[in-house]
């Protein structure tokens, strides 16, 4: 059977000031103990000093076991694997960099975990093939499984890797055997996994808007204000822009980037009115980009879909096109049922 246990990044060890991500095993009178979950659950401590600004008077009290959250790195020994936290020096802002990247890394690692079990390879030696290099490159796997669900060839063809033994070169001396550091075997396990978990972790980006145009081409206004919305997409965040009930719109995106979702969303908003004001029409952000869930979306859409109903349910297709341009304001309505 394969070794399936293995830090997630290449060092040993944290370095001091990092943030890590923490779970809390027991409690003593000196301190917490804690598993570095990053680092193969490698025992950590968090002395009774460093866990509170506040005067303690009881950790049992203050710390749960079990609970997982970030601490930053006071001491290393290398040399003994002793390491020594601090909770109450955690910032708000060391929290959201060590929590977004622990779940990326969790990620990769369950991706890596899966593929080592399938590929009956030890979990450690996939990593310095396969993941630990893509860290160096691109600052963090996740990124690059990301490119890999799109091109795998691009990025697992270029990874070479050492093997320990030696071979000897043309001038008789010997020198390192470098090799392909993924199998066809390996290579096909990893494509598939990534792309059935990526897949289902894209994040979907609604915003929404509210836009007029009293022209008497009104209406053609708008539609061309929407076409350029939709070309500020990218082939990673595609954008769709659709009439929900006049005045109001929404604009959407799928990515497993939420930073890049908002920000290509953003860029649509400012595009479309930009589009719109040049022919005197008008658009407000009612929504600003951000994730939404499958139900709070169909929620959402459901209520429109109610009042659109309720408000006029034999107006055909055209007319209801042509409301474009009118002033009704069912924002306030739509808004309040989500």
């Amino acid at each position: 059977m394969p070794n399936l246990e293995c830090r997630m990044y290449e060092a040993r060890l944290p370095e001091v000031d990092e943030a890590v991500m923490i779970q809390v095993r027991r409690v003593t009178d000196t301190g917490v103990y804690v598993a570095l979950l990053e680092y193969n659950n490698i025992e950590a401590l968090i002395p009774q000093s460093e866990l509170s600004r506040r005067r303690i008077r009881s950790i049992a009290a203050l710390v749960r076991i079990g609970r997982q959250e970030p601490a930053i790195v006071l001491r290393v020994d290398l040399d003994k694997g002793y390491v020594d936290l601090s909770k109450r020096r955690v910032s708000q802002e060391d929290a959201r960099t060590c929590e977004g990247r622990y779940n990326k890394s969790k990620l990769v690692h369950s991706i890596m975990r899966h593929v080592a079990d399938t590929v009956d390879l030890d979990l450690e030696e996939l990593y310095q093939r396969v993941a630990w290099p893509l860290y160096r490159k691109y600052g963090h796997a996740f990124d690059a499984f990301k490119l890999i669900a799109a091109d795998p060839d691009a990025i697992l063809d270029a990874l070479t890797y050492e093997e320990e033994e030696k071979e000897t070169g043309p001038d008789g001396e010997e020198v390192t055997k470098v090799v392909p550091a993924v199998t066809p075997e390996v290579k096909e396990a990893l494509v598939k996994d990534i792309r059935r978990r990526m897949i289902s972790q894209a994040l979907k980006i609604r915003a929404d808007v509210e836009m007029k145009c009293f022209q008497f081409d009104g209406v053609l206004h708008i539609k061309e204000a929407m076409r350029r919305a939709e070309a500020s997409g990218t082939e990673d965040c595609p954008v769709k822009m659709k009439l929900i009930a006049a005045p109001l719109y929404v604009l959407t995106t799928q990515t497993l980037d939420k930073e890049q979702g908002i920000s290509v969303l953003t860029d649509a908003i400012k595009a479309c009115s930009e589009a719109i004001e040049s022919h005197q029409g008008r658009l407000v952000v009612k929504e600003a980009p951000r994730t939404v869930s499958e139900r709070e979306d169909n929620l959402f859409l459901d209520s429109i879909e109610k009042l659109n109903i309720a408000g006029d349910g034999d107006q055909s297709n055209e007319e209801e096109e042509d409301t474009g341009m009118g002033d009704v304001d069912v924002t306030e309505a739509a808004v309040g049922l989500q």
